[in-house]
């Protein structure tokens, strides 16, 4: 048996075809088929190569009578499908040149004479009641051979339709050159792989063919492809025609086959067209609507923020009086899901265009006498206009109000249900003002909660609560305690959707300034401690999220200690979920409250309740314990001295487990507290965690090693590098080794920790430990993450601090030779850093004979690290002017764009640097360097040149730089024109009091006489 090969004489076709009449199901059936092909494909001798040792095997054969059956019965699923997409057709080596459908016929003539054996029970089997079992039956030999033929068929078939598969239009050839084409766009764009002469084709079908490629760059296309096709499509909106546009567009965005990215870029394709089409799309309404209303309810954020975005311009460019007619037949559909859409969709329009431009409309539709279900509609729209639009709901709140107040006596309990969430919604959007809007809904809102049960008094419940904290105190306290009753009778309402909305009102209702102490001890607390603090309701999140909430507010009113007295015993509850709700209450209260009123029995309950919590969790989300730990101990500050020799047993106990997680969590730990044990006088303590800490730097998890490496910081921080265990010399060169870990996290904390031993204590460790490190630094402004090239830039400051910078310049200056641009950058900058720790005069020397080099990326640097000193060291550089205008000069004279656009930006900094400081001269020269670059053409070059002439403008004043644009703002030429205008309306924004004295006296305007003195305008 040889080893299968892929020989390089086989033409390569453009793509496979797809047969046009494939469902999407059968689509879909073909990709996962494809995706399991792949994954099962045969090895080659280089596969196994690289597997296993080429030497030392060999190619065992089989035996000549051994014949394996691998006809999958997963294949039914496919035997009505052609799949016209053979995953190898190409030959492999060693097997004669015999097509595939010889191969799989002489191979089942062997199966046949096989299955003849046993055909009598095969027959017998295929009576049996398993015949019916999809995948489990025994098929008989009739079935058998049917089927395998029809396979044998199928894909003899799509070896024959792939040979014969060329691409006879070059031109699309070119187009689709770099766009790679997924099975079901064969599907959709079939008519662009049809083989037929351009010549004879209509315009519109011409336009047809066009608008297709380009939507096929935008939908399968790189960044770049989809950004110059998107502006294509942008700029011939009109020359296609919307007809052309929205019946490709629309019908692909129904497609479910479309993955989010690409339904996200043809939204973005519809947003783009619709500023450009503006009324011309009125046609085309109700289709768009039909696909966009869907991405209102979607469950990605950014798809329903699309969505309203397009039904937003769509309402702009319409109409009012268009998008209501074509909507308004959908407000009583019998479909509950086309109703929703319809009424999220009406929401959006009446943020594009006014709610009061839909009053009326609502009005008669919130009063429908047809059926419910328009009436329903018409209150949800309002309902979605007070979710959508928040406090802009105020200055028409009465009247919307007034629109629904009748929908609460409606017979249908889904209107009443619906209205009472839309006052909700209303009284939520308008908090805290507002009451008096709610005047007329106040009694049917009260009268239902006394009436109602289940989903209506959930909902009337909702709206109560939500307008009591509008009222003022007398009367919040009033409802708020003839509604608590009702609440508490629902504490124990099996429904937990009731239990949410019951939470929700006590906890407004708690919040009311009305509700005095004691009648919350009295009434409320038992039952709320005794029906919400249980096990169950810790599982659900939200119900979580709301108990800590309303706990926190009872905690407010009745203070600290007599909720953490109720729940302290709970931290040592079996259940971990119920611990986290325990200490997640816990640290909010302290928080808010603090500890004055938690006396020494409860704080060592709590103690003991926390230590307990956080020895005993398994979960992998360790973070609420710890963050809890971490408030409550540096809340108790002091308090905790007598705890802390405990707490550091715990910790050392815990690093020395053998699970990562555990460590990681007790090395944060230690991080977080050792301020705190400073404070308690236990630097003992700290010296003794270092040393423990500084052991576990062999640690082979990067997140553990991490955070070992971060407490290690925390503790030099607090102890100082003098007093630190161990000694730094002996620190450093143990944790430099570990510069070369790959980790970001890991980078990013030990380059904090040498910056800081390098900034408070470098004298104590010796000049050629800073070298190697900074070599092993150089690597470090490699890496991807800012923050690390931000930290390693800044180490470099505080090592040339301490070992001079000529040390640290010589391994910058030879890395501003290397290709990588992001190196190059940061090295420009780590140079300048150290220009401004150890001052300018000991780094400009060197740049300048650097400058000399022949090397393109080697001057682009030094002009570089130039630009990013002079933008450090500000007033400092008044003395280093006249150094630098010579080379100055040099580079903007260059051909090269980018030198002197990096020049350009060095000028500025330079500029702004010497404002007020008498350097005028030396300025002026600069600028009539720049200046010349105006007219260039590069978008990044005109920038610099503005921005550096703006820079000019601040040091030399607004009178030098308008004599230079004096010239040109009424040049015959509109280009010369352009720029000199867009300068001019700079000046005059940052200076135009100061240009008052320049203009001409107005006496001699009539004269023609546009002369000025030097004094006027220099005084």
């Amino acid at each position: 048996m040889n080893t299968p090969y892929i020989p390089n004489n086989i033409k390569t076709p453009f793509t496979p075809m797809v047969d046009t009449s494939l469902s999407t199901d059968d689509l879909i059936k073909i990709k996962i088929k494809n995706e399991i092909d792949i994954r099962n494909r045969p090895l080659t001798d280089e596969d196994l190569d690289e597997l296993l040792p080429s030497e030392g095997y060999e190619i065992v054969q089989a035996p000549e009578e051994y014949e394996a059956i691998r006809n999958n019965k997963l294949k039914t699923m496919f035997k009505n499908t052609i799949i016209n997409t053979p995953l190898f057709p190409q030959k492999p080596k060693g097997i004669e040149d015999t097509t595939l459908y010889e191969k799989k016929t002489n191979r089942n003539n062997n199966i046949n004479n096989d299955n003849n054996l046993n055909n009598d029970n095969n027959m017998n089997l295929g009576q049996s009641s398993f015949i019916h079992t999809p995948f489990y039956e025994l098929p008989n030999t009739s079935t058998y051979n049917n089927l395998t033929d029809q396979i044998n068929q199928e894909e003899a078939m799509c070896q024959i339709k792939y040979k014969q598969l060329e691409m006879n239009n070059p031109q699309l050839l070119n187009e689709l050159k770099y766009i790679q084409l997924k099975n079901e766009d064969y599907i959709y764009f079939s008519k662009l792989f049809e083989s037929i002469n351009e010549e004879e084709l209509s315009q519109e079908e011409l336009k047809e063919r066009k608008f297709m490629i380009l939507l096929l760059k935008i939908k399968n296309g790189t960044p770049s492809i989809r950004r110059t096709a998107l502006r294509t499509i942008t700029e011939k909106v009109k020359e296609l025609g919307p007809e052309t546009l929205f019946n490709l567009i629309l019908p692909l965005m129904m497609q479910n086959t479309l993955e989010d990215q690409e339904r996200h870029l043809l939204v973005k394709v519809i947003d783009r067209i619709l500023f450009k089409l503006d009324d011309l799309v009125r046609p085309y309404v109700h289709k768009i609507l039909v696909v966009i209303e869907p991405l209102l309810i979607d469950e990605d954020y950014y798809a329903r923020v699309e969505g309203r975005e397009i039904i937003s311009n769509l309402a702009k460019a319409a109409g009012l009086a268009t998008m209501i007619g074509i909507m308004r037949p959908d407000i009583d559909h019998p479909d509950e899901y086309v109703r929703n859409t319809t009424a999220r969709a009406f929401a959006v329009v009446a943020s594009a265009l006014g709610i009061p431009s839909l009053i009326l409309f609502l009005k008669a539709v919130c009063q429908s006498k047809k059926n419910w279900e328009a009436r329903h509609t018409g209150i949800k729209i309002v309902q979605q206009i007070a979710i959508l639009m928040g406090c802009a709901v105020l200055p028409h709140l009465k009247d919307l109000v007034q629109i629904i107040a009748h929908g609460l006596h409606d017979e249908q309990q889904k209107v009443r249900t619906i209205t009472a969430l839309a006052v909700a919604a209303l009284a939520e959007a308008a908090a805290p003002y507002g009451i008096e809007a709610f005047d007329s809904v106040l009694r049917p809102l009260w009268k239902g909660i006394t009436e109602y049960r289940g989903k209506v008094l959930a909902s009337f419940l909702k709206a109560i609560g939500l307008i009591i904290p509008l009222m003022d105190s007398y009367h919040a306290n009033y409802y708020t305690k003839e509604v608590m009753i009702i609440l508490i009778n629902e504490f124990n309402s099996p429904d937990d959707e009731m239990k949410k909305i019951v939470l929700k009102c006590v906890k407004q209702c708690i919040q009311t300034e009305g509700v005095d102490k004691d009648y919350i001890n009295e009434e409320i607390v038992n039952p709320f401690f005794e029906k919400f603090w249980v096990m169950r309701n810790s599982n659900d999140k939200k119900s979580f999220n709301l108990i800590v909430d309303t706990t926190v507010e009872i905690a407010k009113k009745i203070g600290a200690y007599s909720v953490i007295y109720r729940i302290v015993d709970d931290l040592k509850d079996p259940s971990e979920q119920y611990r986290k709700m325990v200490m997640q209450t816990i640290q909010n209260v302290v928080n808010e409250l603090g500890v004055d009123d938690i006396d020494q029995k409860l704080e060592e309950q709590l103690i003991d309740g926390m230590l307990y919590a956080f020895q005993e969790q398994t979960s992998e989300d360790y973070y609420i314990l710890l963050n809890s730990f971490d408030i409550i101990c540096n809340k108790l500050n002091i308090r905790m001295k007598p705890y802390l020799p405990q707490i550091a047993g715990i910790l050392r106990w815990r690093l020395n487990t053998p699970l990562p997680k555990v460590r990681q969590q007790s090395a944060d730990l230690i991080s977080r507290i050792t301020n705190l044990i400073k404070i308690c006088d236990e630097k003992q303590m700290l010296g003794h965690l270092s040393l423990y800490l500084y052991e576990y730097l062999g640690e082979e998890y990067p997140e553990v090693l991490a955070n070992i490496i971060r407490a290690l910081k925390s503790i030099l921080l607090v102890l100082g590098v003098q007093n630190m265990t161990p000694p730094i010399k002996d620190l450093l060169p143990r944790i430099t080794p570990i510069l070369k870990n790959r980790h970001e996290k890991v980078q990013e904390n030990v380059i904090d920790l040498i910056g800081i031993i390098a900034d408070k204590g470098g004298d104590l460790v010796s000049p050629k430990e800073w070298d190697r490190i900074c070599f092993d630094l150089i690597e470090l402004l490699k890496s991807n993450k800012k923050l690390i090239r931000r930290a390693t830039i800044q180490t470099f400051g505080y090592i040339a601090r301490t070992i001079g910078p000529f040390e640290v310049l010589t391994v910058l200056l030879n890395n501003l030779k290397v290709q990588e641009r992001q190196l190059r950058v940061c090295t420009t900058v780590a140079i300048a850093i150290v220009a401004d720790t150890c001052l300018p005069y000991s780094v400009l020397a060197a740049l300048m004979n650097e400058y000399k080099t022949q090397d393109m990326n080697v001057q682009n640097g030094v002009l570089k690290a130039l630009s990013f000193m002079f933008e450090y060291i500000g007033e400092i550089a008044k003395d280093y002017v006249y150094s630098v205008v010579t080379l100055l000069e040099h580079a903007l004279m260059d051909r090269d764009l980018v030198h002197r656009q990096i020049a350009t930006w060095a000028c500025k900094h330079l500029a702004l640097g010497c404002f007020g400081l008498n350097r005028q001269d030396a300025l002026i020269h600069l600028l009539n360097y720049v200046w010349p670059n105006i007219f260039e053409t590069s978008p990044h070059l005109i920038q610099a040149v503005i921005d550096s002439i703006d820079g000019f403008r601040v040091a030399l004043g607004p009178a030098i730089i308008f004599q230079y644009l004096v010239q040109g703002i009424f040049h015959p030429s509109r280009k010369v024109r352009e720029i000199y205008w867009k300068i001019y309306n700079n000046v005059y924004i940052g200076h135009q009091d100061s240009l008052v004295p320049i203009y001409p006296p107005f006496e001699l305007l009539n004269d023609s006489t546009f002369v000025r003195d030097e004094l006027r305008y220099t005084i």
